[in-house]
């Protein structure tokens, strides 16, 4: 651990969130759900769109922790993290052209799990290096820090993606796809490099090492009774996840469907933007407060004003109510990332955080995941009255946001 950390540092082992959230962000929100529509009809869009990304993040459930099992074990000399990061980008930049290149539903399908799998190769060692690398004291820091760079990277591109991909789904020639996907594949490898080169990590001799299926099986074994506040923080970040994920996820049909937009990938893109902009401005703050105050408070706080901003999508669908309210979950996402981060690394145990932080991705990837099966959900209310089936997504919602905030005022360690 390094005690002198300097503000550079804070930049250099976070940046790779910076490129992974312009790559998740763009796909699910604008690439995929465009894509999904030169293959399958419309009365099968969200159902589609949901069980495609519920099989990748599925995967992603699985394979991080697994990865950062295999991190905290490792002791290559220059690092236990770095070698998985490399690797892991590597191979996702060479299958990201796929999204280009799929010719039916079945590819695009395969082509996004295998694309799941390796970047999370690298990220599930890639979170582990605040716990590494920060001082106790200073990582609320560290994770606003983080998130910052995590909402930069959603939103710096979305603008000129939705751009490029409303003029692929008007009827345009496929470069705008490709130019699409070498952006974000130009970032991907930049912020990897960044982080490769960069980053010194301190020489450990890491976990001790297991044959696989006890490797297996200790990367996703967690004590229940030992450490129950873990396991409540995981179901609490599950439930918010899902709030938002589903939100992000049907963001464009809804745009399209309810609001009646003419572009609705360029609307997708100014709503992003709103909601990004707005996480921005709570999401430093947030993170200093939680150092001073405590991670709980500013996480409850944080639930139930994205129940607040729910509410304002119930009140109507025109589009200033609709960026409104994003405004609102906007800032109740910037707090509740900053925040229950850190909350998560206060909670890791000792010589394993790569594996409990891969871990917390059973509540990041598998709320994202099980937001996704809200998909054939929509479509099923949706036959029976148009746009019922988004007034169910938006109940759900605002029940997610209470319940997971509920949860925290149970949690008892932690900072």
């Amino acid at each position: 651990m390094i005690e002198d950390f300097r503000r550079l540092d804070y930049v250099k082992i976070t940046i790779l969130g910076f490129a992974t959230s312009a790559l998740w962000n763009s796909l699910h929100s604008i690439v995929l759900p465009l894509r999904l529509l030169d293959f399958v009809g419309e009365s099968e869009k969200n159902t589609s769109l949901g069980l495609l990304t519920f099989a990748g993040l599925a995967l992603a459930i699985l394979v991080q922790p697994i990865a950062g099992r295999t991190s905290d074990s490792s002791g290559f000399r220059w690092g236990r993290r770095r070698p998985y990061i490399l690797l892991g980008t590597i191979i996702a930049l060479l299958i990201l052209p796929g999204i280009g290149r799929a010719e039916s539903y079945a590819v695009l399908f395969i082509i996004y799990c295998l694309l799941q799998i390796a970047a999370n190769t690298a990220q599930g060692p890639y979170q582990a290096l605040i716990p590494d690398l920060v001082p106790e004291g200073k990582r609320g820091l560290a994770s606003g820090v983080k998130t910052l760079l995590e909402i930069l990277g959603g939103i710096v591109l979305v603008r000129l993606i939705g751009y490029l991909m409303g003029r692929y789904s008007t009827g345009g020639e496929s470069l705008w796809l490709w130019l699409v996907l070498g952006a974000l594949g130009s970032v991907l490898l930049i912020a990897m490099l960044a982080t490769v080169l960069t980053v010194s990590e301190r020489l450990a001799t890491g976990a001790p090492r297991l044959s696989f299926i006890p490797a297996l099986i200790q990367s996703f074994k967690i004590d229940v009774r030992a450490k129950p506040d873990f396991v409540l923080f995981l179901v609490s970040r599950l439930l918010i996840i899902m709030a938002l994920t589903t939100l992000q996820t049907f963001a464009l049909y809804f745009l399209r469907d309810v609001a009646g937009v003419i572009n609705p990938a360029e609307v997708t893109a100014n709503l992003l933007i709103v909601v990004g902009i707005t996480m921005l401005v709570a999401v430093y703050p947030a993170g200093r407060i939680s150092d001073k105050i405590g991670r709980r408070p500013v996480g409850i706080f944080s639930g139930l004003l994205g129940a607040s901003g729910i509410l304002v999508f119930f009140l109507s669908s025109k589009y200033g109510y609709i960026l409104f309210g994003g405004a609102i979950i906007g800032i109740a996402t910037g707090a509740f990332m900053s925040s229950n981060w850190a909350l998560a690394t206060d909670l890791v145990n000792k010589g394993e955080e790569a594996r409990y932080l891969g871990l917390t991705n059973l509540a990041t990837a598998g709320g994202s995941a099980l937001a996704r099966l809200a998909g054939p959900a929509i479509d099923f209310f949706n036959a029976s009255a148009p746009g019922l089936g988004y007034q169910v997504m938006l109940g759900a919602c605002f029940i997610y946001f209470i319940a997971g905030a509920m949860l925290l005022t149970r949690i008892k360690g932690g900072h």
